[in-house]
């Protein structure tokens, strides 16, 4: 925003904003829902790069913040039509998800239950992005439209629900703090 120009519009002051194309829906409308869900999902992400001590790592997810914006985007837009010209997300987005889930699990203990979300801030950061994502991810598919970009977003947002779950036991691993068990049987 450039000096002088105002960050409000009273444009929304009604419960309704615009979509990529201009097309007036509520603020309750299931794209806003999706898309903003994936902008807490980025913003949370900030948190997780906050408290994250390993420069690779940080990288990683600033990337990961860069693809959000491009998920958001999709589903910011009105129809397939105004998402031609958008940013998106692509198979090797979702495989390079799955290198680093694979590369972080390589040194990871075998997990054989269920873990407690705790033990530090930058795992417990980790698992609030995991579960947000997972609710992003709801969001999602039920603004879904059909597009093959919507799609591959989809999967982009089932891998990195799995990055953020790898990535909050590697930061336990590397901080040397026991992961807590739930034991599902007394």
């Amino acid at each position: 925003m450039g000096k002088g120009k105002k960050i409000y519009t009273h444009t929304g002051d009604q419960g309704e904003t615009s979509l990529i194309g201009g097309q007036r829906v509520p603020k309750s409308h299931e794209k806003i829902e999706a898309y903003g869900t994936l902008d807490e999902l980025n913003a949370f992400t900030g948190l997780v790069i906050d408290l994250c001590n390993d420069m690779p790592t940080k990288e990683f997810l600033m990337l990961i913040q860069q693809k959000l914006f491009a998920v958001e985007s999709l589903f910011a837009a009105a129809s397939s039509e105004f998402q031609k010209d958008l940013l998106g997300v692509y198979e090797n987005d979702i495989e390079m998800l799955e290198r680093e889930i694979d590369r972080m699990n390589e040194v990871l203990p075998q997990l054989n239950s269920f873990i407690l979300p705790a033990g530090h801030p930058s795992i417990s950061s980790a698992h609030v992005a995991r579960t947000v994502c997972r609710r992003a991810e709801r969001c999602m598919v039920r603004a879904f439209s059909g597009s093959e970009q919507e799609l591959a977003a989809l999967k982009f947002i089932n891998r990195l629900s799995d990055f953020f779950f790898v990535l909050a036991r590697k930061f336990a691993f590397d901080l040397n703090i026991p992961e807590i068990p739930w034991p599902a049987n007394k």
